[in-house]
């Protein structure tokens, strides 16, 4: 199963060896906002960073959407996480990289799956997160932006700053990381792109038994080094490459590593349906957070059967894979079943998938009227014809960035956070509750997906219930 399951990040990870086009960036509009927290950048399952790949920016490609960013004003940093790692590691591994420190996977964590427990220190994004400025009581907190993967990454961090885990806590440690504790409200705002909530059919792509994950990693891992053209962060599996070792020998002990015999603490069981499902029973949705969703598709009905084909523009590399995840079923006892509401895809992740996690959750998805609510998920529509790939600027000719400027203000727009004072009022009015609104149409999870598997929201239902951000979806277009 392991094995088999593979197969999704191969596929995740080879999208960025064949997608690299040119583009340049132009100006955006000036600021308007009542918040200036930062923005954070948290990439997919084979991502990189700034400082990898010969300059070339997952987020952007030849683009460069943080600098853009940031040149229109916003406080804006892209992050590097294990690129094949779980979405705990990536989490506890995003969370030292903001505030600063040896990254810390937790005893119980590292005891259970068998890697270390501690990881690389960093110096810290954002040191102040979470602090709380003096002279107006506001509250540092962040917005974080995840593609794919990076999506589910990003929620995990999230219910662990805020619920901690109780694993954790009851396990005989010493210095005890405060991500665990719990308690920790610093994000004003998630926006997933492209994420896989619900996981991807696409593990079934090739089932022959080939351990394809092993041989790119292994494949990649020659070139990897702190700082080199591609960083694997495997730190905590024993994995790094040591000085002077031959690659034989690097290759032989990658291959031999239990990592990939025996663990679920990889990127490629998160990314299944089974994996999400597991994901989305622990991982909900905070009161005081706000959560956006953008889904992509670049498929249509096939003219000669029901099956869903790639659009012509879609990048040819992500073919196959759309192929397969447009005309996958399955009705497995013990698995959840897959059936033809799991066909529109965007070459990698199907469209039902993408709105919001629905399988073995209790999260509400609604569609966004122009009023954001905290607490659910904003579905903000479908940015159709686009693949993948395109939508962070890999593999197409379209220019991100005014898009992702959108989003920005979108963000920046939010209603800022004020710490308690004296009376026990707050400086900020604005609630939870005072911003909800009944009568909204919902698309509720546990209607969709219960705990069983059985799935019942539809990819047309998706279509026809997107409310799109007017400009965000005007720009797109141009």
């Amino acid at each position: 199963m392991l094995k088999k399951n593979s197969t999704i990040a191969l596929c995740f990870l080879l999208s960025f060896v064949f997608n690299i086009f040119l583009t340049n960036p132009v100006l955006a509009q000036e600021i308007s906002s009542n918040n200036k927290y930062p923005i954070v950048l948290v990439h997919g399952l084979g991502g990189f960073g700034r400082d990898e790949m010969l300059g070339f920016k997952y987020w952007g490609g030849l683009y460069d959407i943080q600098e853009y960013l940031k040149a229109q004003g916003y406080e804006v940093y892209t992050v590097a996480v294990g690129p094949v790692s779980s979405n705990w590691d990536r989490a506890c591994e995003l969370y030292a990289q903001l505030v600063g420190g040896r990254v810390d996977y937790g005893a119980a964590h590292a005891a259970k799956y068998g890697h270390a427990r501690y990881g690389r220190t960093y110096e810290g994004l954002i040191p102040d997160l979470g602090k709380v400025d003096p002279q107006t009581g506001e509250v540092k907190k962040v917005h974080l932006i995840g593609h794919s993967m990076g999506g589910q990454t990003v929620r995990t961090l999230v219910q662990l700053l805020a619920e901690g885990d109780a694993e954790e806590r009851s396990f005989p440690q010493d210095n005890m990381s405060p991500l665990f504790a719990g308690g920790n409200n610093w994000v004003k705002s998630v926006t997933t792109i492209s994420t896989p909530h619900d996981g991807t059919s696409l593990d079934n792509a090739i089932n022959n038994g080939l351990p394809w994950l092993q041989s790119f990693v292994g494949f990649m891992s020659t070139l990897s080094t702190p700082n080199s053209l591609y960083d694997l962060k495997l730190d905590q599996w024993g994995l790094t490459r040591c000085q002077g070792e031959k690659v034989a020998d690097y290759l032989k002990r990658v291959f031999n590593s239990s990592f990939w015999k025996t663990s679920r603490d990889l990127s490629n069981w998160d990314l299944t349906v089974e994996g999400a499902r597991e994901l989305n029973g622990w991982v909900k949705a905070q009161p005081d957070v706000y959560y956006f969703s953008w889904a992509t598709n670049a498929t249509r009905k096939s003219l000669f059967s029901n099956y869903q084909v790639p659009i012509l523009s879609m990048n040819p590399f992500l073919y196959p894979f759309a192929l397969h995840i447009g005309s996958y079923t399955r009705n497995i006892p013990g698995q959840i079943p897959i059936d033809s509401s799991w066909w529109p895809n965007d070459g990698l992740v199907s469209l039902i998938s993408q709105n919001g996690p629905k399988i073995n959750s209790t999260d509400t998805i609604i569609n966004f009227n122009g009023n954001p609510q905290p607490g659910v998920w904003n579905y903000m529509g479908v940015m159709d014809t686009f693949d993948h790939m395109d939508i962070i600027g890999i593999g197409t000719l379209w220019n991100p960035c005014p898009w992702y400027l959108e989003i920005a203000k979108l963000l920046t727009s939010l209603p800022a956070d004020y710490a308690v004072v004296a009376d026990g009022e707050t400086e900020n009015s604005c609630s939870a509750s005072d911003l909800m609104n009944p009568d909204e149409a919902e698309i509720t999870a546990t209607e969709a997906a219960d705990v069983s598997g059985e799935n019942s929201t539809s990819a047309e239902t998706i279509e026809e219930n997107t409310i799109s951000y007017p400009d965000i979806t005007d720009i797109a277009e141009e």
